[in-house]
């Protein structure tokens, strides 16, 4: 059996997705459901970019042991430094280093000749292999590569110290067959590439990125970069759930090849970072989407019922995922909630188990019937690593087809409690206009989305939302049985994002 090397760079490349921003705590958070999934490679984030980004590298690299923790770092002193010094605890640490090679790259990003990216390239790795033995290298943008001057860098890294050269599909330009040829080329034309690990990295512009990464396994591969739910910069990332489980499942076709990954805890790990990064998780997505195994058709549910396989590929339970959930309503008690919790993977202290518990009562009242994904957003919403700063105390909306809507809503900001009244095009843009005359800013609603969280008349509404506030975005999410109230929650958690930036 030969291993596929997992990559994980949700914390990296994943956050870099507008929106997706996530303090050090929420990454600290992540990583360690990252270490329980078994991943062997954490991207923790890019030292240089910001104090906070420096902090989460060095929280993780202290927090985590199972895990190498790795660190971005362009070819350049400032950066390698950077990342060393993020490193310094980690048991485990790796730098990796990225330097465009494409032609439209080096005319226009950089303003330089090859020679001069060759001079840099060996620079930064030499300099980064006397901070570190593990160095992954990355010529960016490889894939619009002149593939002689992407040798010779290869090469060249190589020698200077790389354990791992990466192979970016930076734009997601690829199709599958031509990354095989690129990776088969490598292979057979840079002389010392046996010295090395081959890598790859997908973007997902034309939705190839899972495809092109499998592709550049069968070619020779050994290391896959994804990201949870393939979240990342525009399109995303190659999904690791569903690199891990097309490489578990197809064994005619990836019979000789495993990964480390403990797949029961692929669905948790995708509702965390879900929930953090107030990225919803499309129905349809594949392994991880809320009907990825649901079968509606009567011919389908009759034959599931005789044999799964007909039309099951993989055991939902392989990925965490129960076929049947266990109903909860206003007459269970608190064992039966804790016990519940603690199977969907939540640990929670007896404060944050009290006020999950007093929301679930609050919300059985109003539903017959609590699902699993019900209760996912109650100990979300109750239990967010961000306190809040502004909190809703009450609000009132007058809307008809003969006046123009009108809201108050009455925040709490530390104690202090302010009101608003604004109308609106609305109810919800009246109330929005009421919270920006409260908070004092001018947001703008960039993504708005409403979704049931269960079937049903009473089910549980959930608003994600996303604001631009001062150049800058800001993500956010709530739930209620009114909506409007799930839409007050969500614009408040965007805006708390802000008070915490």
């Amino acid at each position: 059996m030969e291993k596929i090397i997992i990559f994980d760079t949700t914390l990296r490349d994943g956050e870099q997705a507008p929106g997706a921003s996530l303090t050090a705590q929420q990454k600290l958070e992540v990583a360690f459901q990252l270490e329980k999934l078994c991943v062997d490679v954490i991207e923790a984030g890019f030292p240089i970019a910001s104090p906070g980004d420096f902090k989460a590298v060095s929280d993780i690299a202290k927090n985590i042991k199972k895990s190498t923790i790795c660190a971005l770092a362009r070819c350049l002193k400032q950066d390698i430094e950077a990342a060393y010094n993020a490193l310094k605890p980690a048991d485990s640490p790796r730098i990796h280093l990225f330097l465009a090679t494409s032609k439209i790259h080096m005319k226009y990003k950089f303003k330089k000749a090859e020679a001069e990216i060759l001079a840099l390239a060996r620079q930064a790795t030499k300099l980064a292999r006397r901070y570190c033995d593990d160095i992954e290298f990355s010529p960016e943008d490889a894939t619009r590569s002149e593939k002689e001057f992407l040798y010779r860098v290869i090469e060249q890294a190589i020698n200077d110290g790389a354990r791992t050269i990466n192979i970016p599909d930076t734009v997601g330009y690829s199709y599958p067959q031509e990354i095989f040829s690129l990776i088969t080329d490598i292979k057979n034309n840079v002389p010392n590439i046996n010295k090395a690990i081959l890598a790859t990295h997908c973007h997902n512009d034309l939705g190839l990125a899972t495809a092109n990464s499998l592709s550049a396994v069968l070619a020779g591969a050994r290391q896959v970069h994804c990201t949870v739910n393939g979240i990342g910069e525009r399109a995303g990332n190659a999904s690791l759930e569903e690199i891990v489980m097309a490489i578990k499942t197809r064994k005619d076709v990836f019979g000789s090849f495993i990964t480390g990954v403990k797949t029961r805890e692929i669905f948790n790990t995708s509702r965390l970072v879900s929930s953090l990064t107030n990225f919803v998780v499309a129905p349809n997505k594949a392994i991880v989407g809320r009907n990825a195994f649901a079968h509606e058709s009567g011919i389908h549910q009759d034959a599931i019922l005789k044999k799964r396989d007909t039309y099951e590929i993989m055991d939902p339970r392989d990925v965490g995922i129960l076929k049947s959930q266990l109903i909860l309503g206003k007459h269970s008690g608190r064992h039966a909630f804790r016990d519940r919790l603690k199977f969907l993977g939540f640990k929670l202290n007896d404060e944050q188990l009290n006020k999950a518990f007093g929301r679930f009562k609050e919300v059985a009242d109003k539903k017959k019937v609590i699902f699993d994904d019900d209760l996912r957003i109650i100990v979300e919403d109750e239990t967010r690593v961000i306190k809040p700063v502004w909190q809703l105390k009450s609000f009132e909306v007058t809307s008809g087809t003969k006046i123009k809507p009108k809201a108050s809503v009455v925040l709490s900001k530390k104690g202090r409690t302010v009101s608003g009244i604004a109308s609106g095009d609305g109810p919800i843009d009246a109330v929005f206009n009421a919270i920006d005359k409260v908070t004092g800013y001018k947001a703008k609603l960039d993504d708005f989305r409403l979704e049931a969280v269960t079937a049903g008349k009473d089910a549980l509404g959930q608003v994600s939302l996303k604001l631009k506030i001062k150049e800058s975005f800001f993500s956010g999410r709530g739930a209620s049985t009114d909506i409007i109230e799930a839409g007050i929650k969500a614009y408040l958690d965007a805006v708390n994002r802000l008070e915490h930036k």
